[in-house]
């Protein structure tokens, strides 16, 4: 079973959210587990539309 959410729906979330993830990663923990995460190497490149 596949659930498509609509765009408007995942915009608005992204908002809510939005300043949330931002003070987390303004903090010192945020930090440490962003520097962390870089040295994974787990990168996903956006995919292109052509």
């Amino acid at each position: 079973m596949s659930c498509t959410i609509p765009k408007e729906a995942l915009e608005s979330f992204a908002r809510a959210i939005l300043p949330d993830i931002i003070a987390f990663y303004e903090t010192e923990e945020g930090n440490r587990q962003y520097e962390e995460w870089l040295k994974t190497g787990e990168i996903i490149a956006p995919e292109k539309s052509e």
